[in-house]
């Protein structure tokens, strides 16, 4: 065989063996990523679904680079559009939201550069429509906030030892639509509606978070309506 021909045989093969180019990292292929360089996707394979997957990512370079990630719960009866979301109704609202600050019933992990409340016996996250610490933490319990229609934090054991504020429903809340979102350690099964995660993923999480590089989660679908790419 000539050389030409052997070369071009070899070239052949490289080509045929190369096969297609890896998929852009899924911040890249998002409508929006809040403008920072920190984000964390929590995905779900569909709207019905109450597992997935979450990951975080750092921006470096002008790329987008996994930093770790996670198996995740979500509501027990699926995902929702964060904009036609009900309180009450055990789904995850999905959407674009800033994380405001982060919680717990034991101490900060090492690390840690969010602000950080330690929840005590007298906290609670308001979920009273009536009021007017609706979706807020009241410390104690407001006066017109009633106690049945709230979450008293430190009886949430394990699963508020570590927790991360999701803002949805959060700058102006729309009274009905939900309150108490947040990303927070398993618990036994799925959740009324926040995004859970191991224990050691959550202290992960709130060791790599950096307030500075303006964090967010996105919570959606792989594809449809709700998918995560659409956020």
């Amino acid at each position: 065989m000539r050389p030409g021909a052997v070369a071009l045989a070899f070239s052949s093969l490289v080509v045929l063996g190369a096969g297609p180019p890896a998929p852009a990292p899924l911040p890249a292929r998002m409508a929006d990523t809040g403008g920072g360089t920190q984000l964390i996707t929590a995905v779900a394979p569909k709207k019905a679904s109450t597992r997935g997957t979450v990951t975080w990512w750092d921006r470096r370079g002008g790329r987008w680079v996994k930093a770790g990630s996670a198996p995740a719960r979500f509501g027990a009866k699926g995902l929702v559009r964060g904009t036609s979301r009900e309180q009450g109704t055990d789904t995850t609202p999905t959407g674009l939201y800033g994380l405001p600050y982060a919680f717990g019933i034991q101490a900060a992990p090492r690390g840690t550069a969010f602000t950080y409340r330690r929840v005590g016996r007298d906290s609670w996250w308001c979920q009273d429509i009536g009021s007017r610490s609706y979706n807020r933490w009241t410390e104690p319990l407001a006066a017109d906030c009633r106690a049945a229609e709230s979450e008293h934090l430190i009886g949430y054991g394990e699963r508020y030892a570590h927790a991360l504020v999701v803002g949805f429903n959060y700058e102006r809340p729309v009274r009905g639509r939900g309150a108490g979102i947040f990303l927070h350690v398993n618990g036994r099964g799925a959740t009324a509606g926040c995004v859970s995660v191991p224990k050691d993923a959550m202290r992960r999480i709130l060791a790599w978070a950096d307030p500075a590089k303006h964090p967010h989660i996105a919570v959606g679908t792989t594809r449809g309506i709700t998918a995560v790419t659409r956020y």
